[in-house]
């Protein structure tokens, strides 16, 4: 049967899926570093490995099997006495001395620190692996304890234990579904939790009180529906709120679990997936083991059941949420990585489109055993070549390896190299259901990972080994698995690569999930205020009712119990504190948000949490990430100094010219042979050019010495893909600085146009010609410790069509570059770096210092040997090892030049920074990128103004282990001014701060200007902001647009989102969602200042409504002979909150102060907004004299009016005691008199007028007078439509208002308030 589609090799084996579940561990310390085999190389320049005696066809015929035939001549043994299934069934692990081991929990490491290599004694039969030198590659019985990995069914029982996983394997364990969810709530959970939030809240706990009051007949006032229904509406429109903003996030993570990916199906003969070996077929096996029956009776048996031993590949289109642990995803370029993966295979998609030449390479046997060389096919073990994969492979055009970005991870800029498993790299798809992989528990260490996979043999392969193994050594081709082959959730594929990779962890359990803190519930500190002014009203409800039923006991005009006159009384002033508060709060908060989301200086803004739109107005510190939030993380290298001359901008073209004369100056016919340039044929060209003067000849000489520096000096691949029918090059490399470098060199004429392991190659712009070819000899990578980058490259000499593999070795150059702080101390002497990096740093360029040295081939060699001895000493290796460089290759290194690279800021980063920063914002930046690259973008982007100094913080753990007073100098030094001081502190330091001086140091640092951390993970930055919150007690809000970011957003009390390059996750997390930085100084000054001035007024206004009725209840019950009686009842009551107060009192939600021009000039009125003073307690006690005011004087005057107060009614159906009624007419002009003056006052709140107020108050008097026929129950109509009734209501409105606006005129002369004097009133 033909195999699946893309994936069927002619040549391929035919290996039949093992059915061992074996947990056979390796022992580190036989891992070696020999990889044995012939290596060549083919025409592009990639190198494999070649077998011996390889045939054309190399399936395995199950007949020879049968018959025993070998293909090791000579080497018999005795089968396999034992496996690990007999393991675990006996529940354990075999250790050395054959006692059982049942170390499997949390605490048992995944790799032992022991890893002695095992003492039995092999027997004279030795295994397959022993003979072909794979010493690396095999793992002994005798190594169990060193790898505790649960059975399957442990496993599907407990997730927090290391993990074994069979790739492809039906039905998949039992992990957690691969699913995003930044949902706050489940189905099950709604109700419950929301219920309680709202319930949390003093006016809806007493407001349920009050309602459920009204079941006991002695307390009931009015008809029940009265006190029910607004309850019932506020919890609706609430808790509506909340499942409509749920239901959104649960939309958004829809989006991305629906993301369509390839996965590899493994399917057996009949079409089916690969069923994992079934307990009863594993106890036949293990019956046929115990009783000695051939291994050929269980191949017979498999084949009776499945009729074939092959297995088929297919592609399929899988859900992110539908992906499982063991899965096989195909991954391609700019592909999000969807869970936590193991890469199995890296295959470059890369167009070779420059003739490349075959370096020498030394030859060597493919497999050599004590001196004897033996023919291996790849019928005899198929998993030969892939164990045998290693450098070799996956050299040449990136075969192997690939890229990852991490920074919606980490937030490191720099991209990651990552290796498939040499074990899989040239493994066929079909046979990956033999793989078995060990997975350590899952961890929230991104930097960290430890793991195992096992190559389980062929049933043909199987029965060789078994015929050439002892009894007790039993082995399994298998490789340890680090950090290095693995690729994390929400990672993306940089390179232009096709990886399949075998996923490991899913959805919760993933690295990003683990670092992820749940969502939670949050409420708006003006909410949290109101809730406080509440309580205050609900003292003074209790406090009035004890004295009115205190009164009425004195006069003894008690006519029932004195606790029933104290509840009746709590229910009638219930209106103090107004139920509808809640409610105009919440329907405000819409009305924000829709002004948010249809804002279009701001397009594609989300409001995703409706509950908080008012602490926009209240921020004072924002925690920001760097990479993708204040930058676009895309270099541009914009300036270049080569020592006499700096070049920049437009005069980048003479550097061009420079250039074109150097390497462009060669035949563009292809047929006529072009000299390849080395450093002393750029020196000569450059001597006897015509050029005028000999300082121009120098200075070109020196620019075309550093471009062809920068050009060779880098960890830089191009690659090449067909986009739109055209080739594009693009490059790769772990960090964006060499690719802007790279792509400067081509800019000015220098094109890297091929890098492997061994050889550069640089072509012409100017003509399309390769003009340098070098070998690579050595390579000295970037770290954070040594801060440059070295390269030893030997120089081809001779033209273009003569160069071959036999070429006379030319010059050898070592080439460096790096910061300035350690490159000074390298370079010669000169008296021109330090001034111009200085320089350079202050624009907030990123510098790098260039240099050279030529080696002479004495030099080249004892440095060869040096180094190779210090490489392999086994004690303090990486010392030795520099000790070495620094001694033979770093001094006196020839200054070529200095570089300046642009980490390109988003749009308006600086103006936006600076309006924060004077609106009172305290700004921390915090980032998992390099502190060089930190401090650059903090002066860049004007983070740090020009009159702060940035003190610097780095390994203080370290200086304190050397000088003990390092914390206490470096507080006392920030203390001393802290004002014009910022803080640039590295992770690892900040972690020490807070662990040993917490409250010392966040006391001081939150007094900064600015903070910024680097180097910090996604739960420092957590960390960080939950600490300032708790310690400062202000708002914060995070602003981000990784995944790293999401754990930050979510502590802070306001998080925003950037919809960036690299995916949604911050942008679904986030409260808030936006496109671009400089959108949140309008999200923050001119949004979140409208929405807390405007919710604060609209606040405090609905507490006046409810205390005006309320003291004008009191003075009807004082006149009632402290009667606990309804002023108004029933409809009035509740038409009063709302159909004739709301429409005037809520159009509030639209005014303003200042406008968008306004609030942009002076971001001080922002900045006054932290004191709080539009809800104080002082405003709060300002309008409660004016309710009382006005309360009195309206009641007080109506009744004096009319002349009338009460009258007597029977008890109803609604009470069951004789109440005193109001007088129709009093009970007419009060209510009048509350409509008009509710009305009026707010009008006189307004401070722009919108024609939609206007509106609201014509409509609502327009309503009142509409529905007077219906309330003759509760007015005289008659005189309602006399002049006495008109007369009556003017008088006593116009005394309730005048003196308000007469006393709020005089205020605002006297001391006018901040938007009165920048708008010039």
């Amino acid at each position: 049967m033909p195999r699946g589609h893309e994936y069927h090799q002619p040549n391929a084996p035919d290996n039949e899926s093992d059915d061992s579940t074996s947990d056979l561990d390796i022992d580190l310390g036989e891992l070696g570093p020999s990889r044995h085999g012939t290596t060549s190389h083919n025409i592009n320049g990639q190198a494999g490995i070649h077998f011996v005696g390889q045939n054309e066809s190399n399936n395995i015929q199950l007949n020879r099997l049968r018959n025993g035939s070998s293909r090791l001549p000579g080497r018999r043994a005795k089968r396999f006495e034992s496996n690990a299934e007999e393991d675990a069934q006996h529940g354990g692990l075999h250790t050395r001395d054959g006692s059982i081991s049942n170390n499997v929990g949390d605490a048992t490491p995944l790799l032992a620190e022991d890893d002695a290599r095992p003492t039995n004694n092999a027997p004279a039969g030795r295994s397959l692996a022993s003979r072909l030198g794979l010493a690396g590659l095999r793992s002994r019985r005798a190594g169990y304890q060193n790898l505790t990995a649960p059975t399957q069914e442990s496993e599907e029982a407990d997730n927090t234990v290391p993990r074994t996983i069979s790739l492809g394997q039906w039905p998949p364990p039992r992990f957690p579904a691969n699913a995003i969810s930044n949902a706050k709530y489940t189905p099950w959970s709604f109700l419950p939790r929301t219920l309680y939030n709202e319930f949390s809240f003093f006016i809806n706990l007493y407001f349920l009180i009050v309602a459920l009051s009204q079941l006991i007949p002695p307390l009931r006032i009015g008809v029940l529906w009265t006190y029910m229904v607004p309850l019932a509406f506020v919890l609706c429109i609430t808790l509506g709120k909340e499942a409509y903003d749920d239901v959104t996030r649960r939309k958004r993570d829809g989006e991305a679990n629906r993301e369509l990916y390839t996965k590899l199906r493994l399917r057996g003969p009949s079409g089916i997936p690969r069923k994992r070996p079934s307990q009863t077929s594993r106890s036949k096996s293990r019956r046929h083991r115990k009783t000695g029956a051939s291994r050929l009776d269980d191949i017979s048996e498999e084949e009776e059941e499945t009729g074939s031993t092959m297995i088929e590949v297919e592609e399929v289109l899988v859900k992110s949420k539908d992906i499982k642990v063991g899965d096989v995803l195909k991954l391609s370029k700019n592909d999000r990585v969807p869970a936590d993966v193991v890469i199995l295979k890296s295959s470059s998609a890369e167009i070779s489109t420059v003739p490349l030449v075959a370096l020498p390479v030394q030859e060597t046997e493919l497999l050599s055993v004590e001196g004897n060389t033996e023919v291996v096919s790849e019928t005899q073990i198929p998993s030969v070549m892939a164990a045998n994969a290693g450098p070799a492979v996956a050299d040449g055009s990136g075969v192997g390896e690939t890229f990852i970005r991490t920074d919606q991870l980490d937030g490191e800029t720099d991209w990651k190299l990552r290796v498939a498993s040499p074990l899989t790299q040239s493994l066929h798809p079909s046979q990956y259901s033999r793989l078995i992989i060990t997975a350590g528990k899952p961890s929230k260490k991104v930097n960290e990972f430890l793991g195992r996979m096992e190559l389980s043999p062929s049933h043909g392969a199987e029965l060789e080994m078994q015929q050439a193994t002892s009894q007790n050594d039993s082995e399994q081709l298998s490789i340890p698995l680090s950090l290095d082959n693995t690729a994390w959730a929400n990672t993306v594929l940089a390179s232009n690569a096709i990886v399949l990779a075998a996923v490991v962890y899913t959805g919760s359990q993933t690295r990003q999930a683990l670092s992820t803190a749940p969502s939670r519930s949050k409420v708006g500190l003006l909410e949290l205020e109101i809730n406080n002014l509440t309580k205050i009203l609900c003292l003074l409800t209790i406090t009035l009712s004890a004295i009115l039923v205190g009164l009425q006991a004195h006069f003894n005009e008690l006519n029932m119990p004195w606790y029933v006159s104290l509840c009746r009384f709590l229910i009638l002033f219930s209106s103090i504190i107004p139920i509808s508060l809640r409610v105009n709060l919440d329907i405000g908060k819409t009305v924000y948000a829709y002004n948010i989301h249809h804002d279009k200086d701001m397009p594609d803004a989300v409001v995703r949490t409706s509950t908080i739109p008012e602490d926009l107005g209240r921020i004072e510190y924002l925690l920001s990430d760097k990479t993708g939030t204040l930058t676009q993380n895309e270099m541009d290298l914009r300036k270049i100094h080569v020592g006499t001359v700096s070049y920049a901008n437009e005069a980048m073209e003479e550097v061009c010219s420079y250039v074109k004369q150097g390497f462009g100056s060669g035949p563009s016919d292809i047929a006529q042979p072009v000299s390849l340039v080395t450093p002393s044929s750029l020196l000569n060209s450059s001597n006897t050019s015509g050029q005028s003067t000999r300082t121009r000849r120098e200075i070109g000489s020196r620019v075309r010495d550093v471009v062809l520096a920068l050009a060779l000096c880098h960890n830089v691949t191009p690659t090449t893909e067909v986009e739109d029918g055209f080739t594009v090059t693009t490059y790769q490399a772990s960090s964006p600085d060499e690719i802007a470098i790279v792509k400067w060199t081509e800019s000015v004429g220098l094109r890297v146009v091929h890098r492997d392991r061994q050889s550069i190659a640089l072509q012409s712009v100017d003509n399309s010609r390769i003009v340098v070819r070098v070998r690579i000899l050595e390579v000295f990578p970037f770290t954070s410790d040594s801060k440059r980058m070295g390269i030893i490259l030997q120089y081809l000499e001779g033209s273009e069509s003569s160069v071959s593999s036999q070429s006379t070795p030319g010059e050898i150059w070592f080439y460096q570059k790096g910061a300035d702080t350690v490159m000074a101390s390298i370079v010669a002497a000169n008296d021109w770096l330090d001034e111009e990096t200085a320089n350079m740093a202050r624009e907030g360029l990123r510098t790098l210092v260039v240099g050279r040295r030529k080696l002479s081939p004495q030099q080249y060699t004892d440095f060869t040997s040096a180094f190779k001895e210090a490489s392999m000493s086994l004690a303090d290796r990486d010392a030795r090892m520099a000790r070495v460089v620094l001694n033979h290759l770093e001094h006196n290194l020839e200054l070529l030049g200095v570089t300046g690279v642009e980490d390109r800021l988003q749009k308006d980063v600086k103006p936006s920074l600076e309006l924060l920063r004077n609106a009172g914002v305290k700004i921390w930046m915090l980032t998992g990128d390099k502190v060089e690259t930190a401090r650059c973008v903090a002066v860049s982007s004007k983070l740090v103004s020009r009159h702060q100094h940035i003190h610097t913080i780095t390994a203080l753990a370290k200086s304190v282990t050397t000088n003990p007073t390092a914390v206490s100098d470096t507080i006392s030094l920030l203390a001393a001014s802290p004002d014009s001081t910022a803080l640039l502190i590295d992770g690892d330091s900040l972690s020490y701060l807070l662990t040993h001086h917490r409250q010392a140091f966040i006391s001081l640092a939150v007094l900064l200007p600015a903070v910024i951390a680097c180097r910090c993970s996604p739960t420092q930055k957590m960390d960080v902001a939950l600490l300032i919150r708790k310690h400062t007690k202000k708002r914060i809000a995070c602003i981000g647009d990784g995944g790293n970011d999401v754990s930050m957003i979510q502590a802070a009390d306001v998080g925003v989102g950037i919809v960036g390059k690299e995916g949604r996750q911050a942008s679904l997390a986030a409260d808030f969602s936006i496109t671009q930085f400089h959108h949140l100084t309008k999200l923050l000054v001119w949004h979140g200042r409208n929405s807390y001035k405007r919710s604060a007024k609209l606040g405090q206004f609905v507490i006046h409504r409810g205390l005006v009725i309320s003291i004008a209840q009191t003075v009807f019950s004082i006149a009632a002979h402290f009667q606990p009686d309804a002023l108004f009842r029933d409809w009035l009551i509740v038409g009063y909150a709302t159909l004739y107060t709301q429409l005037p009192i809520f159009s509030l939600v639209l005014d303003r102060d200042v406008d968008e021009a306004l609030a942009n000039l002076y971001p001080e009125l922002y900045k006054e907004l932290k004191t709080g003073k539009s809800l104080s307690y002082k405003s709060f006690l300002i309008w409660v004299l004016v309710s009382t005011y006005q309360g009195f004087l309206i009641q007080f005057l109506s009744q004096l009016f009319t002349g009338r107060i009460t009258e007597t009614s029977a008890p109803t159906d609604s009470d069951t005691l004789s109440v005193v009624l109001a007088d129709p007419r009093m009970a007419a002009v009060s209510f009048t008199a509350l409509i008009i003056n509710e009305g009026l006052m707010a009008a006189m709140e307004v401070t722009t007028w919108h024609w939609a107020m206007l509106a609201a108050i014509a409509i609502t008097f327009v309503v009142y007078a509409a529905t007077m026929p219906i309330m003759r129950l509760y007015f005289d109509l008659a005189f309602v439509l006399s002049w006495g009734f008109v007369w009556r209501v003017v008088a006593i409105a116009a005394a309730a208002l005048l003196p308000v606006w007469i006393f709020r005129f005089m205020a605002r002369r006297v001391r006018p308030p901040s938007y009165r004097k920048v708008r010039g009133i």
